[in-house]
């Protein structure tokens, strides 16, 4: 197969500040864990070549920051995914309190016909840690109430699952990407009429 015909898929990773994104994918991607935290200003970016049923597969991975100074900025980063991963910290309950928001600002951004539809994974990452403030239930309940989004709970320190949130939402985004048509341009909904040819 020829590198044309190769699948180009675009992934998010969204979540607070410190809840561990960047530690996923450089875990996912490197294979390794740095304990040295910085802050991710913006956005990072990585890329991984993959298979899906005997189909190769490029994961454009974003990691957008997580603190509020950065929030007008990830925005513009939304366009044009096909996926998204939200993470947050087990032992942080306040991380879990805000996905719900932070997914809705971004599905509000993006126009998609069922938000429930689109690619999403939940991440409860740092189960190493062991004080947890976020039971399991919980956040299996909330998932459930969004349209059964995978749940999955992770370490990025020693790759708990690691692999497995990456694999679902590629094979979720991959589905998405090919059973949904584009939108008609004379459908644009009202919000994006300036869009339109005049």
């Amino acid at each position: 197969m020829s590198a044309e015909e190769k699948t180009v898929l675009k992934i998010l990773i969204m979540g607070e500040g410190e809840v561990g994104k960047s530690s996923l994918l450089s875990q996912y991607v490197k294979k390794k864990f740095s304990s040295d935290y910085h802050v991710t200003m913006g956005a990072d970016f990585e890329k991984k070549e993959i298979v899906i049923d005997d189909r190769p597969v490029t994961l454009q991975i974003w990691d957008l920051a997580g603190k509020d100074r950065y929030r007008s900025i990830i925005s513009s980063y939304y366009q044009g995914s096909h996926g998204c991963i939200l993470v947050y910290d087990v032992n942080n309950a306040e991380t879990f309190d805000k996905l719900g928001g932070l997914r809705d600002d971004f599905l509000a951004s993006i126009y998609v016909d069922d938000p429930n539809a689109f690619p999403c994974v939940v991440v409860g990452n740092k189960v190493d840690m062991g004080s947890r403030a976020v039971s399991t239930e919980s956040a299996q309940e909330w998932c459930k109430s969004k349209g059964d989004i995978p749940f999955f709970e992770t370490s990025a320190l020693d790759g708990t699952n690691v692999e497995e949130v990456f694999m679902t939402i590629a094979r979720n985004a991959l589905a998405h990407k090919e059973n949904v048509k584009p939108i008609p341009y004379d459908s644009l909904p009202d919000s994006l009429i300036p869009l339109k040819k005049k």
